[in-house]
């Protein structure tokens, strides 16, 4: 049975919301060093070493850290309480240094292609002026049932980290131009309950890894 040991390294934001639902805390990953999430971490205090075996942490989010890692992807892990809007996850996300994202997945008007749409978090889209940016037709936003199809997550965790479920690389993804000035991008890793901080250069390489397409696109004005 294969062992592992984490260190855990707790946030400033976990003082400023001791108060609330849950703390938060970091996990670094990257490089040769190998560390996997757990569900141990229910403790008052975050300042010691676990040990665990790997069959306790989800397949999925094993196959994504450990994709980043053979990517040689520097990354860091913040550990929060479920936030399934934007505006539940601003809590936690004001102390982390990083661009924030919106990820919106649609469809077409036939149902046969979908779409992977990320801007920066703040701002809104209305969907006839993203129909005429795209120029793929009529658009609509995708059902739970297709976004657990093509990206294997379920409302309020989709991130491009879901594009590492389809295999086919069937969802084409348009990125919003402005997040190329973006110096590090921040993305649920399939699940509400963390969030994921990259380079923008090592997004591009995971990107790349998909073979998805994508494209950088002006999805709003300024």
């Amino acid at each position: 049975m294969f062992f592992f040991i984490m260190r855990i390294i707790p946030l400033t934001v976990r003082e400023k919301h001791k108060s609330g639902p849950g703390r938060a805390f970091l996990i670094c990953r990257g490089g040769k060093k190998t560390l996997f999430l757990s569900k141990y971490i229910i403790r008052k205090t975050l300042d010691f070493v676990i040990t665990g075996t790997q069959e306790t942490v989800p397949a999925d989010e094993r196959s994504i850290f450990g994709l980043l890692d053979r990517l040689g992807i520097s990354y860091q892990c913040y550990e929060h309480p479920p936030t399934p809007t934007i505006e539940s996850a601003m809590a936690y996300w004001k102390d982390i240094d990083a661009t924030h994202c919106k990820n919106l997945f649609f469809r077409n008007h036939k149902g046969n292609q979908h779409y992977l749409v990320v801007l920066e978090c703040t701002h809104d889209l209305d969907i006839h002026d993203l129909e005429h940016k795209l120029h793929q037709g009529k658009l609509s936003f995708a059902s739970p049932e297709r976004m657990m199809r093509y990206l294997g997550v379920t409302p309020g965790s989709v991130s491009p980290f879901g594009l590492i479920n389809d295999t086919e690389h069937h969802v084409i993804v348009f990125l919003d131009e402005r997040l190329k000035q973006a110096g590090k991008l921040s993305f649920h890793p399939n699940r509400n309950t963390a969030s994921v901080v990259l380079t923008f250069p090592d997004f591009i390489k995971y990107m790349d890894w998909t073979q998805n397409p994508y494209r950088f696109v002006p999805l709003y004005t300024p």
